[in-house]
């Protein structure tokens, strides 16, 4: 797997964003309103370059948050991790440990 530039990624969701608007006949001010937002960042959430908060509030006013679950569904917990953890959810996640090369001896 090919690893993902987070630029190219963004601006793709913009040009998503900007087709979303185009299909429902919306202009750039409009949906601006309907979020709460300015023209200027319906602009730049178009081009992949907006805060995020913002780029929810233009979905949300586009009507497509109900998709949100499709881009990320939300994560549920294995029934062996919250054994492991006593049925404590877990907070942050815990570093790798580097084996040293006395285990792993190269031969």
């Amino acid at each position: 797997m090919e690893p993902i530039d987070a630029t190219a990624l963004a601006a793709e969701l913009g040009e998503r964003l900007k087709q979303a608007r185009l299909n429902r006949d919306l202009t750039q001010v409009q949906v601006a309103e309907m979020a709460g937002t300015t023209r200027k960042q319906v602009i730049n959430a178009e081009k992949g370059k907006v805060q995020l908060e913002i780029f929810v509030a233009i979905m949300a006013a586009l009507g497509l948050t109900t998709q949100l679950d499709l881009f990320l569904p939300r994560q549920t917990i294995s029934p062996i991790e919250l054994a492991k953890h006593q049925g404590k959810s877990r907070q942050r996640a815990s570093r790798r440990q580097q084996k040293s090369d006395e285990e792993n001896p190269e031969w």
